[in-house]
């Protein structure tokens, strides 16, 4: 019978923990996350569903004789963005399977 509670143990741990982890997810998804590019002229916020929420263009940097420069700059400054937020994401969800050696979880 102590099989039996060591088991039901485990099973309250892994809800709470699936609680956390949802818990978590739904916070990560109401963060904003900020990229830029040259310098802080291109400023591009993205949540933490990846989705670009915002995008900043400093007027100084918009050259009509020079759109490719402005096209990079975008592009480095969303990058930038989804970057930081792959990272915030990895370690916010990272501490949930820390240790824990479980196929398909990571």
């Amino acid at each position: 019978m102590r099989g039996m509670g060591n088991m039901q143990k485990m099973m309250k741990q892994m809800q709470k923990m699936q609680k956390d982890m949802q818990k978590a997810q739904e916070e990560l998804a109401d963060k904003q996350i900020e990229g830029t590019a040259g310098g802080g002229m291109v400023t591009v916020v993205v949540n933490g569903q990846k989705e670009i929420i915002e995008v900043n263009i400093k007027e100084e940097v918009v050259d009509p004789e020079d759109i490719e420069m402005l096209q990079d700059l975008v592009m480095a400054a969303t990058n930038d963005a989804l970057k930081k937020i792959e990272e915030l994401t990895n370690e916010t969800m990272g501490q949930f399977t820390k240790g824990l050696n479980i196929p398909g979880l990571m």
